[in-house]
């Protein structure tokens, strides 16, 4: 029996999986949980398969100062994150992914709409592909992310 509530929005909960040395690190992982949030405050989970890893690579084009060789040496991956970047990466994890050999945009983004509705229709919640492509998109951030982009939990 298809359950009666509605999806109100979609939600990416990110967190970090993986760091290289913590907070001065210079390479740290996210995985991406993807979720459709119903009117009645329940969330049924999309994809949780998804995520990304970013590393800190330090390119010179000159020979540069021992001064300024330690100050970026000492730097860690998350003196350069900030929310609005992982919340942008995230939203683009989750899809619609870029076409692949002999699949159009259009194609990749309406195939990744009807998966995403089959999935919710498994779990007995009728919505169409357009419904969920038209929902607001929100990304929330773990407590780990929160604290090494400098913004308090909440």
């Amino acid at each position: 029996m298809a359950r009666v509530a509605a999806v109100l929005r979609l939600l990416t909960f990110v967190d970090i999986v993986d760091e290289d040395d913590g907070p001065d690190g210079r390479r740290a992982s996210m995985s991406a949980r993807h979720e459709a949030v119903l009117a009645d405050g329940l969330r049924v989970v999309l994809l949780d398969d998804r995520g990304w890893t970013e590393e800190l690579r330090v390119v010179r084009g000159s020979e540069p100062s021992l001064q300024e060789s330690r100050v970026v040496e000492t730097l860690g991956i998350w003196a350069y994150e900030t929310a609005e970047e992982i919340e942008r990466t995230a939203r683009v994890v989750v899809g619609p992914d870029e076409p692949i050999e002999g699949r159009t945009q259009a194609e990749m983004e309406a195939s990744h709409w009807d998966s995403l509705a089959r999935a919710l229709q498994q779990q007995g919640i009728e919505v169409q592909a357009a419904e969920l492509r038209a929902l607001p998109h929100d990304v929330e951030l773990g407590d780990r992310v929160l604290a090494r982009v400098g913004i308090p939990g909440r």
